[in-house]
């Protein structure tokens, strides 16, 4: 018997989707880029609007993605569902920012179901060089 087990003649068990279905991180798949001004986050949330997402900083540097998955509404009890593999509920990324991450400054888009959450970086302090003049005796 295969690793793939046949659980009725319809549906095939396939241990990696059942893992991904039950998987909250797995239903919100996220990047996370650095550029030299910025650090980007690109979330997948098809089907959703921005209404139904939430953009917040928690705990001073902890960028928190949020929301819900509504059920869908099927009102005809004719139907009759063979599958339903899309995820519903509530999903929740956080994400803790580094030190150079500018909190009060972040900007999220959505656009087609994909999140975009800009945090723009703060510019990096290059020493100062001194010249420390020498004494004599």
């Amino acid at each position: 018997m295969s690793l793939i087990s046949k659980l009725s003649s319809h549906e095939i068990l396939d241990p990696f989707l059942s893992l991904v279905s039950k998987c909250p991180v797995f239903n919100t798949p996220t990047d996370w880029k650095e550029t030299p001004e910025a650090h980007i986050f690109i979330a997948d949330l098809p089907g959703l609007k921005k209404e139904d997402v939430k953009v917040e900083i928690d705990e001073g540097r902890v960028l928190q993605i949020s929301g819900e998955r509504n059920n869908v509404e099927d009102d005809d009890q004719n139907n009759k569902w063979h599958r339903v593999e899309r995820c519903r509920g509530k999903f929740l990324r956080r994400f803790r920012l580094p030190e150079n991450a500018k909190t009060d400054e972040i900007k999220a888009y959505m656009e087609n179901g994909v999140l975009t959450v800009t945090v723009p970086k703060q510019e990096e302090k290059k020493p100062e060089r001194k010249v420390v003049p020498i004494q004599a005796n």
